[in-house]
């Protein structure tokens, strides 16, 4: 009995989240924290900070990733070219290549940007 009455409260909660994701103030929440990840990305890619420019743009690229699966048209394409460019930023910026991963998370600010507008 209690292995029904746990089955049927998470069948619930999982459906009351994924019901949620399809909601574009989703997409818009995801994308504002993108954002201020990719920001303190670029910021900390300026003052020389390798690591943590890396660190940052990861959590913006899950944000970003996190958007553009329930973004459509054209705020979709700036979130994908915005995942790439962090994606980039971050091989980069493992590399020990602070100036272009620095320069790839600027362009995935600008997308995101265009993205909300």
């Amino acid at each position: 009995m209690k292995t029904i009455a746990c089955a049927g409260l998470l069948l619930f909660l999982s459906t009351a989240v994924f019901a949620d994701l399809n909601t574009p103030v989703f997409a818009e929440n995801h994308a504002a924290v993108a954002l201020k990840h990719a920001d303190v990305a670029v910021f900390e890619g300026r003052a020389g900070h390798g690591p943590t420019l890396v660190e940052q743009a990861k959590v913006a690229l899950e944000h970003t990733l996190a958007a553009s699966l329930v973004a459509k048209s054209i705020q979709k394409s700036h979130l994908d070219a915005a995942a790439k460019e962090l994606q980039e930023s971050i091989d980069e910026g493992n590399l020990g290549h602070t100036d272009i991963a620095t320069k790839h998370a600027a362009k995935a600010v600008a997308h995101i940007e265009a993205g909300n507008k």
